[in-house]
């Protein structure tokens, strides 16, 4: 199973893999509490992070895998709207800097561990606290299956398990490392992943800084990877002609087409609206001790756009080195492999499995957490004690990863990307419920709850009707806005149409004075910081009490 392996690579990497299992068990003694059979405490580690974990802890939840794999692989594949990832992640801090001081102060005050406990608070509406739940979680799902595709890839180019027929066999390094992540995260909930993320993203500042610097010297510099990647795209074009005509193939350029920048514009908005509705980046938020740690961090955290941006290059970088892969998510890596020596490849290697494994341990988390709080507590069992809720959230964790898992072995990666960019279409239908419910309870929560339902709907058809070259269903992000030619991304045309629904139907319900329940939270809520009176005597433990 290892025959093709370099001795050194593969040495670097479990030493490294090792490492960080050590740390995640070693977590649950870290900023040990009393006891762990709590949600703040497993769940949100105790809701005391300061800036400088928190900066580690959102950071490796927010760039992922995903960087390391799906965004030069869009380059390398000769599509340039994949480098959408870099403004996208510029505009979103401004947006974050604004809505989640407000989701801290309120969840703070309430005691909230997850975005539907505010919507359930806010609209005293349980049927759309389920709703938005049940969103994280199917959204997160293709999330966390995109670390395991990340993981996957590294381990076909180092060579692991590639030369058998046997699925099992195949497979194994990857359960291998799904079961040391299950079992580190059921132990120590969010420290494990808090404290690996130091680790990790230590060794992916190394591996950009050295590989844009290196790479390119090597190569006799940028202006001969850019000339490099624009003549191979000329000729796949010319060579290709007749299949680009016939919609057999897809024309690749360096830069985006006039009809396409609609799309990559459509792409990044959609994409910086939805980032921060995923339960993960909200389990993250919440996790810190002040409203002012998160606005430090706001302005800290584009410091990885910077490096995103040189990340994507690599994309032309392989290109330029002659890589050739039918799959382009493994062009990075086998970039890695043929220009590193094999001590530093395998560092890089390294960087990108615990660069899946941070983020995927905080989203089963979170998952985890939403399972217990808004549908375990709220309708199995709704005297659950705090003891209770912690040991759902850990089995739940264990069946949010294996699902992913499932996610990744049974439907196509030809480009992972597309998978999350299908959990965006779902999780931007939940932006009404909340980053609206923090500045107005004007909506009417069935109407909201009807806006939910149609985006849901609408957005899943409209995808599932994308074809691509690779496949018949789910094949693409984009699809033409209505009454035009023009691409745009899926989740903001199902946006739109959630907004305009839940617009319309609130303006219906009021006039037919249709019950809009109680409002638990008060306007002071949302300016609460950690010292005010009466956030501390939430964050007490007490036992779970229902409107």
């Amino acid at each position: 199973m290892i025959s093709d392996v370099n001795g050194v690579v593969l040495g670097v990497f479990v030493f490294l893999f090792l490492l960080v299992t050590v740390l995640g068990f070693a977590a649950a003694r870290w900023r040990r509490a009393q006891t762990l059979d709590s949600l703040d405490e497993w769940g949100l580690g105790g809701r005391g992070f300061g800036t400088f974990i928190a900066w580690f802890l959102i950071g490796g939840d927010i760039y992922t895998a995903y960087t390391f794999i799906a965004v030069p692989a869009t380059l390398y594949a000769g599509s340039a709207v994949g480098f959408f990832a870099v403004p996208y992640t510029i505009v979103v801090y401004p947006l974050i800097f604004v809505f989640l001081p407000r989701l801290w102060s309120v969840s703070h005050r309430h005691g909230y561990v997850t975005p539907a406990d505010f919507v359930q608070g806010r609209y005293d509406s349980r049927p759309l606290a389920l709703a938005v739940a049940l969103t994280g979680i199917l959204a997160t799902m293709p999330y966390i299956a995109l670390q395991l595709v990340g993981m996957q890839v590294v381990l076909e180019v180092m060579g692991v398990g590639t030369d058998s027929d046997n699925w099992l066999v195949k497979d194994f390094p990857l359960l291998v490392a799904f079961v040391v992540l299950a079992a580190y995260t059921y132990s120590s909930g969010l420290r494990a992943p808090a404290l690996i993320a130091f680790v990790k993203d230590t060794l992916i500042y190394l591996v950009i800084i050295v590989a844009v610097l290196y790479l390119p010297a090597q190569l006799g510099g940028w202006d001969h990877v850019f000339s490099t990647a624009k003549d191979s795209f000329a000729t796949f074009n010319t060579d290709n002609a007749d299949a680009i005509a016939a919609g057999e193939a897809v024309p690749k350029a360096a830069m985006p087409p006039g009809p396409a920048q609609w799309a990559y514009a459509s792409l990044a908005l959609g994409s910086a609206l939805a980032l921060f509705m995923y339960p993960h980046s909200v389990t993250g938020v919440l996790s810190t001790r002040s409203r002012s740690v998160i606005r430090r961090n706001a302005a800290l955290l584009p410091a990885y756009s910077f490096l995103l941006g040189l990340l994507a290059l690599l994309g032309f970088v392989a290109i330029a080195a002659g890589v050739k892969v039918e799959n382009p998510q493994q062009s990075v890596p086998q970039l890695f492999e043929n220009e590193f020596s094999p001590w530093f490849a395998g560092v890089a290697f390294a960087a990108i499995v615990i660069g899946a494994l941070v983020p995927a341990a905080i989203m089963s988390i979170a998952a985890a957490n939403l399972w217990t709080r808004n549908i375990y507590r709220a309708f199995i069992n709704r005297d659950a004690t705090h003891a209770q809720e912690a040991r759902q959230s850990k089995i739940a964790s264990l069946f949010v990863k294996f699902g992913a898992l499932v996610f990744v072995l049974a439907l196509s990666k030809s480009f992972a990307i597309n998978l999350q960019l299908l959990g965006g279409v779902w999780i931007l239908q939940t932006l009404p419920a909340i980053v609206i419910g923090l500045y107005t309870r004007w909506m009417h929560r069935w109407a909201l709850f009807a806006g939910w339902a149609v985006g849901m709907a609408w957005g899943t058809w409209l995808a599932y009707g994308v074809a691509s070259p690779q496949q018949d269903h789910f094949g693409g992000p984009l699809v033409n806005f209505p009454g035009t030619e023009t691409k745009v991304y899926i989740a903001l045309v199902a946006f739109l149409a959630n907004l305009l629904v839940a617009a319309v139907l609130t303006v219906v319900f009021r006039a037919m004075k249709v019950d809009e329940g109680v409002d638990q939270t008060r306007p002071q809520d949302y300016h609460a910081d950690a010292g005010d009176p009466g956030v501390e005597a939430e964050l007490e433990p007490h036992e779970p009490t229902h409107a």
